[in-house]
């Protein structure tokens, strides 16, 4: 197994979690997104929006971090990344989209890129963006799992889910930039219960 990756990519450090948790073998080709190597047309042929994570998997190419640690999930099944009920499993599945496609997507290189060319020239549009929606995601996720009694150390229970994978890299993402992270208790302790596991820290 084969993993383009990105220090700077939230979505790729949730698949370096995932495959260090699940003690996947695989090789990593560090893509430099600030060098805009990724445009080149050796990932475009991989995968068209020329983003990361990709995978590769035999003569499988995978795109899309929800979707490769899915599959991760299904042909790895041990230990999982959901739990085994269709409700808990709905609910972890719901707060890893609620980071996944409703904070991260607002927040990419990208995206940022894009309003810095259209802001007409404010250098303060891309950080007041950020900040403002990093604090509705945040506040959102905050209170989905301050107020459920199925939140235990982890997001669901005692265990680590597909939701505390993909929560760790967007708390990373926003402490890089200095984010102010104590109106979140919940998400807070969360991330320290998974700090404490090798798979987290040792997938920066």
């Amino acid at each position: 197994m084969k993993l383009f990756t990105s220090d700077t990519s939230s979505a790729s450090h949730r698949l370096r979690i995932a495959l260090a948790f699940k003690g996947i073998d695989y090789s990593a080709e560090h893509v430099h997104l600030a060098a805009d190597r990724h445009r080149r047309s050796e990932y475009a042929s991989l995968n068209p929006l020329r983003t990361v994570p990709i995978v590769i998997d035999g003569p499988t190419v995978l795109v899309q971090s929800l979707a490769i640690l899915e599959y991760l999930d299904e042909t790895h099944p041990e230990p999982p990344l959901l739990p085994g009920t269709p409700l808990a499993r709905a609910r972890v599945r719901g707060l890893a989209m609620t980071i996944a496609c409703e904070i991260q997507p607002l927040l990419t290189g990208r995206v940022l890129g894009a309003l810095a060319d259209r802001s007409g020239g404010d250098p303060d549009a891309p950080e007041s963006w950020s900040a403002h929606w990093l604090a509705e995601g945040f506040g959102a996720l905050e209170r989905m799992l301050g107020r459920d009694p199925q939140t235990g150390r982890f997001c669901h229970g005692d265990s680590v889910s597909l939701a505390d994978v993909c929560l760790v890299p967007q708390v990373a993402m926003a402490t890089a930039r200095g984010v102010d992270l104590s109106p979140y208790p919940t998400i807070r302790r969360t991330v320290e219960s998974c700090a404490a596991l090798p798979a987290f820290a040792d997938s920066v």
